[in-house]
């Protein structure tokens, strides 16, 4: 494992990689190319106040990156970030244990490093740490993520000097009470889910090609009822449209899901719980189907198993089925897993293939 510093003949090689890995703990999960191309043009990447490093693992491979900011301060900071690919073996840790010689082997002599994460970003935590890291502080409703509208508790981790040279961690002297228990209580969702006939999981990179395949096909029967399948799909949309749904999942704001038929192994569909209100305990299930494997009940076995698991798991008072009224199909599901219609709402939305007015049928189970 070593550091390389990144050089700006590299620009292409450093978008590529953080518009290519999503970043669910950070306050923009799936950056675009532009405000990274403002942010290297301002120095945000390389300066005399910044140094930035690739993390290469034993074979060469770029298997993260490392930014390390107030270079010109006695307390730098940094940003440590792996590619979804190499998480989950070490990495990160190894990284951290590296920009900490680094830094303090500067001829400045530096006092500490720091560097702060999501209360909740328990992987981040992890790496800090086994780096030798002691967490410092826990900020309370100071970490705000702009696509959930809410805050946070964040962490701060620090290493001082005088640890480094010992080769000690010297704890905080507190009376501490794991805030973690503060948080919002949120039930787990598995990643991995299953009926008689489907396996039923979290959305993955490697889904991308059969996710385009399955939506192409099936543009016909789709284009009627969802919006995002006015027009053909490109593959850089589908994949951009996964790493969305990859951070959603871990964040906990959606629940989008994958459908493979178990004999195949063929992707069949998308699923998952959407328009969550933990507080309410309020879930939405919202589905759509390759037209190749319509009239199997595939739908309607899995939002049988998705409504029992929401009242069972995730403790669901409400669970709905919004369609448009002229969704026969979506109907059909809603009413065979036991949902009653409630209303329908007149000239809510618009049709998805059309600007006339679409209304739309609102049915639900209560626990």
């Amino acid at each position: 494992m070593r550091l390389t510093e990144w050089t700006m003949e590299e620009q292409e090689q450093l978008i590529h990689f953080l518009t290519t890995n999503s970043w669910p703990f950070h306050g923009n999960a799936t950056p675009e190319r532009e405000l990274i191309e403002k942010t290297i043009g301002e120095g945000g990447y390389e300066s005399d106040d910044v140094k930035t490093f690739w993390v290469e693992n034993e074979q060469a491979d770029k298997v993260g990156i490392v930014k390390i900011h107030d270079l010109q301060d006695e307390i730098p900071l940094f940003d440590l970030r792996i590619a979804e690919t190499a998480r989950g073996k070490g990495y990160g840790s190894k990284a951290l244990k590296l920009v900490t010689e680094y830094v303090f082997s500067l001829q400045e002599k530096k006092i500490r490093l720091e560097g702060h994460t999501r209360l909740d970003n328990v992987a981040m935590r992890k790496t800090f740490e086994r780096a030798g890291f002691v967490k410092e502080a826990q900020l309370r409703q100071a970490w705000f993520s702009p696509k959930e509208e809410r805050y946070y508790d964040a962490v701060t981790y620090g290493m001082t000097r005088e640890d480094f040279l010992k080769g000690t961690s010297t704890p905080v002297a507190w009376d501490e009470m794991m805030a973690v228990q503060d948080q919002p209580k949120k039930p787990l969702v598995p990643d991995y889910l299953e009926t008689e006939r489907l396996i039923v999981r979290a959305p993955k990179l490697e889904d991308v090609p059969d996710v385009w395949e399955a939506i192409s096909e099936s543009m016909a029967t789709l284009k009627p009822w969802m919006i995002w399948a006015q027009q053909p799909p490109k593959m850089e949309e589908t994949e951009t449209s996964m790493r969305k749904a990859i951070a959603a999942f871990v964040t906990q704001e959606d629940f989008r899901m994958h459908l493979f038929e178990k004999e195949t192994g063929n992707f069949i569909g998308s699923t998952g719980f959407h328009r969550i209100d933990w507080n309410l305990g309020r879930f939405e299930i919202g589905y759509w189907l390759r037209s190749s494997y319509e009239g199997k009940g595939y739908i309607t076995e899995t939002v049988q198993m998705l409504t029992e698991f929401a009242f069972r798991e995730l403790k669901a008072v409400r669970v709905e089925i919004r369609c448009d009224e002229d969704n026969q199909g979506s109907r059909r599901v809603a009413e065979r897993c036991g949902y009653e219609l409630e209303g329908i709402l007149r000239k809510s939305a618009r049709k998805a293939d059309s600007k006339e007015f679409a209304d739309t049928c609102i049915y639900s189970r209560i626990q």
